[in-house]
């Protein structure tokens, strides 16, 4: 009989196990859809993930901002920064209005974030071997599938507003630095954090004030964040000396955040946050 009893043991916590199981519906968890977006001026598909915020659905005829996230994808940064702007916008938090998030996701990042150059000798100089960028040089034709595709699409499916921001980190924040510089006008809102001005041998950095008077027409709001000057002190100083060019405009609302405790490869969630106070700032509380 005591040879039964560890069958007897197994037969019921299986049955109570499956009992259970019975008792529990399991749905997945929906945060946003993805579409496969074909690109002509690309000449190849792009996966892009929408989060619409839930007021969306309720039909009144809202509108809303749109947040682009150029490293967008799945396992890039979209869940992570939507999660922070949806947290945002909660009743109890206002610190940014609800918004529509666009996230792109790469295909080539190092392809599509970097501008032409004459060679790749600067590449050696930032500790990258020439090899690591056999792709590179198709931001312009990235710009324009942002301006003349992608944006378009979104505007005209989502019941959007004018305001539109874009969130760039590394490559990603070159590249939102390049369109801020060369076409300010395709966004209203730019969160440009530890921008890789290196590429090129810093000639962005060195155009910057040029392009600047010669396209800025109307008013931007400029985020720019940097993290500790102790892991890259030449990293820090270009970034510092683009927001000293950048404020430099009457055009421009900006602000510099310097966030020490934070590294390259953790700023961006941290500095996304600071954005958004900054461009949604708290409201002014009169004293008594």
């Amino acid at each position: 009989m005591q040879k039964l009893y560890p069958f007897l043991i197994t037969i019921l916590i299986v049955a109570v196990s499956s009992r259970l199981q019975a008792q529990f519906v399991k749905t997945p968890v929906t945060f946003g859809e993805t579409t496969v977006f074909p690109s002509k001026i690309l000449e190849e598909e792009r996966r892009v993930n929408i989060y619409v915020p839930p007021s969306y659905m309720d039909g009144a005829g809202k509108k809303y901002p749109v947040v682009y996230i150029l490293d967008g994808g799945v396992e890039e940064d979209f869940f992570h920064l939507t999660s922070l702007l949806r947290f945002s916008a909660q009743a109890w938090v206002d610190r940014f209005p609800e918004a529509i998030v666009v996230g792109i996701e790469n295909v080539n990042r190092r392809r599509d974030f970097t501008f032409v150059v004459p060679n790749l000798d600067f590449l050696e100089e930032e500790g990258f071997p020439k090899t690591s960028f056999v792709a590179h040089g198709q931001s312009a034709k990235y710009i324009q599938f942002l301006g003349e595709e992608l944006k378009p699409f979104i505007e005209g499916t989502y019941r959007t507003e004018d305001r539109s921001v874009v969130i760039g980190e590394s490559l990603a924040g070159l590249l939102a630095t390049e369109i801020l510089l060369k076409k300010p006008t395709l966004f209203t809102d730019y969160i440009i954090i530890s921008p890789s001005l290196w590429w090129g041998g810093r000639s962005l950095l060195s155009e910057a004030h040029v392009l600047l008077n010669k396209n800025l027409k109307k008013e931007v709001n400029v985020y720019i964040g940097a993290p500790s000057k102790d892991e890259d002190t030449k990293m820090f100083n270009e970034v510092e000396q683009l927001h000293g060019i950048v404020e430099k405009s009457s055009k421009i609302h900006t602000v510099f955040d310097y966030l020490p405790q934070e590294t390259h490869a953790t700023v961006i969630h941290q500095a996304v946050y600071n954005a958004l106070l900054f461009l949604k700032p708290l409201p002014t509380v009169s004293r008594p």
